[in-house]
């Protein structure tokens, strides 16, 4: 297959100790021709599945799980989609009823799951707790807080919950993550504005795809 190939071509083996990266996208990247060919064979608009909180830190395989005609729910964050799929659990939508089948989806932490499972991979220990991140990124682009400011402030939020040195952390992390990530975000299938904000480059907020970061904009 293609690790085999690529192999070859650098003279030595790709592992999960040196290629992380590299070998967690591939196998994204592999399922995408088998999703487009279904959809092309019922004539059919191929659904990504990208979340506003993934595109925001680029948490997605390009041209992988991305891939897709419309992401219908490239507007919404993950902390409310997880919210909102225990409410599907537990009371429902009228005509339906409880989903109880959502009881295995919500019993699990989120993960790419593309790691071996023995590594027992996890987004937010990738990332970091999903509510700060949806709360950085409101801080951010809705409130248009300086990166200063926000790191201020999520410590005051959530102090209680995390040393002062893991808030910086996290800080400094989801603003290299985002500004690393803007070419991703400008690739991304066209979705719907269903928040009272956007990460849409096309019709809400624009970011330069090459920039310095704003790292430099944060205290250490």
């Amino acid at each position: 297959g293609y690790r085999t190939l690529i192999e070859g071509a650098i003279d030595r083996a790709l592992s999960w100790e040196t290629d992380d990266i590299t070998l967690q996208n591939v196998q994204a990247r592999v399922r995408s021709p088998s999703a487009w060919m279904f959809a092309n064979i019922n004539n059919a608009l191929l659904l990504a599945t990208s979340n506003r909180s993934e595109a925001s830190v680029g948490y997605a395989t390009m041209d992988g799980d991305t891939s897709g005609s419309i992401s219908p729910i490239a507007g919404i964050d993950k902390t409310f989609l997880r919210k909102w799929l225990i409410w599907a659990e537990m009371q429902g939508i009228v005509e339906c009823g409880k989903m109880a089948g959502l009881h295995r989806v919500n019993s699990l932490e989120p993960s790419a799951e593309l790691r071996p499972l023995g590594s027992h991979q996890v987004d937010e220990e990738d990332l970091m707790p999903y509510p700060i991140l949806n709360d950085l990124e409101r801080l951010a682009f809705y409130d248009r807080k300086s990166p200063e400011e926000c790191q201020k402030l999520i410590i005051e939020m959530y102090q209680s919950k995390f040393s002062k040195d893991q808030l910086i952390e996290f800080t400094h992390r989801f603003y290299r993550l985002w500004a690393r990530n803007q070419w991703k975000r400008e690739r991304y299938a066209p979705g719907f504005h269903v928040d009272d904000y956007s990460l849409d480059p096309k019709s809400w907020l624009r970011f330069p795809i090459l920039s310095a970061g704003l790292e430099k904009d944060l205290p250490a």
